[in-house]
């Protein structure tokens, strides 16, 4: 079984746009859905929703808190994902450990972007060939 899917709710979808339409289309996601207040894309089987839904808590995103803490993805291309991610605004975690920061068996970069949420991209080859 893999996974169906994932939904984002955040406090602007007009902040966080950007950012994640670059992303989710430089990892291979294809535009989806489109409605007032949410967007989303799928790859293969699954799909990601970021909506700015009139239901949500108006209280800012902390990942710290209970509930999602990060996504991650496989990803070919880490270091040239994170060449391109300061650009679409997403900075780098964990600098003075990457690519490492998960430990000396694990190749992936960690990037935040400025509402705090947090992926993990996972260099798919590099695991292969460990």
């Amino acid at each position: 079984m893999s996974l169906h899917h994932v939904e984002l709710w955040v406090d602007s979808l007009e902040a966080v746009l950007p950012g994640f339409t670059w992303l989710f289309g430089r990892l291979g996601y294809e535009p989806f859905q489109e409605w007032e207040g949410g967007r989303s894309w799928r790859h293969g089987a699954t799909y990601i929703v970021v909506e700015e839904s009139p239901a949500r808590v108006r209280e800012p995103y902390d990942r710290m808190r209970p509930g999602l803490n990060h996504l991650a993805f496989h990803a070919d291309d880490v270091d040239a994902i994170v060449a391109e991610a300061g650009a679409h605004g997403w900075k780098l975690m964990f600098a003075d450990r990457h690519p490492h920061a998960g430990g000396p068996d694990h190749y992936a970069a960690y990037l935040e972007n400025e509402q705090g949420f947090e992926v993990e991209l996972v260099d798919s080859a590099w695991s292969r060939a460990r």
